[in-house]
């Protein structure tokens, strides 16, 4: 499940960009089929949350993952692991012996515009928890938008990329968990320090996680043990051996805000009170 982790991974695994020609293009959405980089040098890319972010000389491409998207790389001519019809973006880089092929494929979202636009782009975003500056700048933005609406409820709050950007539901579901808050609280109920703590503790878990292929959130990498409540419905808790809890959070028909996705929370019941 593709969070601020998994696009920070990815943007440094596509640093090789940086410096190469792009020699071919194809963006395969209708708004922006008829963008070209051709010619154009890679100055750059980097994540914001869970967008990612290539420029081409004095353009941008902005990318999501949503939930489905990946990225491919191989060398023009070879044959693409995925079907070609769930391209979105193709570039071909420069390269010897052959040029290299990325594809993103199934991506949620694609963008071209010029690099000027990019903080209009983005002034919509909360802090990037997994930026540098987090602590001196991120932290206390983001805890003010939060505690701005008391009502909501924490997890919903976490969710919400206007607030902070790269948390998923997986980081939420584990944050709230070891700050010992049930999701569903609302923000008055958890009170000023109960949100600086899940916050504090989804950067932790977030930044100790931000270069590594398994997320570990109990400090134990052996398979099955990662975890304490994300997808163990029915399976004790590890702490006090209570059986995790699943069920819904959010979503428009539950009075969220236009355009929030019902989404599905895990729990320990004595761990979590609510």
């Amino acid at each position: 499940m593709p969070e601020g982790d998994s696009v920070l991974q990815l943007a440094n695994k596509l640093q090789f960009m940086v410096g190469r020609e792009v020699t071919h293009t194809s963006l395969r959405v209708p708004r922006y089929a008829t963008v070209r980089f051709d010619g154009a040098t890679a100055q750059r890319v980097w994540p914001y949350g869970k967008h990612l972010f290539m420029q081409f000389d004095e353009h941008i491409l902005h990318t999501h993952l949503k939930m489905e998207g990946t990225w491919s790389i191989h060398y023009a001519g070879d044959t693409w692991r995925k079907p070609g019809f769930t391209a979105r973006v193709v570039l071909q880089l420069a390269a010897t012996p052959r040029d290299i092929e990325l594809v993103g494929h199934e991506l949620g979202m694609v963008e071209a515009y010029p690099a000027d636009y990019y903080h209009e782009r983005i002034a919509h975003l909360g802090p990037d928890i997994l930026a540098a500056d987090w602590e001196d700048v991120g932290r206390e933005e983001a805890l003010r938008r939060i505690l701005a609406r008391p009502s909501r409820s924490i997890g919903a709050a976490l969710l919400d990329q206007k607030n902070l950007a790269g948390i998923g539901n997986e980081y939420r579901a584990e944050a709230c968990f070891i700050a010992g808050l049930h999701p569903a609280s609302p923000v008055a109920a958890v009170g000023e320090r109960g949100v600086e703590r899940v916050v504090d503790v989804a950067r932790k878990i977030m930044w100790a996680n931000r270069f590594s292929p398994v997320r570990v959130t109990t400090g134990v990498r052996r398979a099955g043990e990662t975890g304490y409540v994300f997808g163990r419905n029915n399976q004790r808790c590890r702490r006090c051996g209570t059986l995790i809890v699943k069920g819904t959070l959010g979503g428009v028909d539950a009075g969220g805000d236009e355009g929030e996705l019902e989404r599905i929370i895990w729990w320990c019941p004595r761990c979590q009170p609510r």
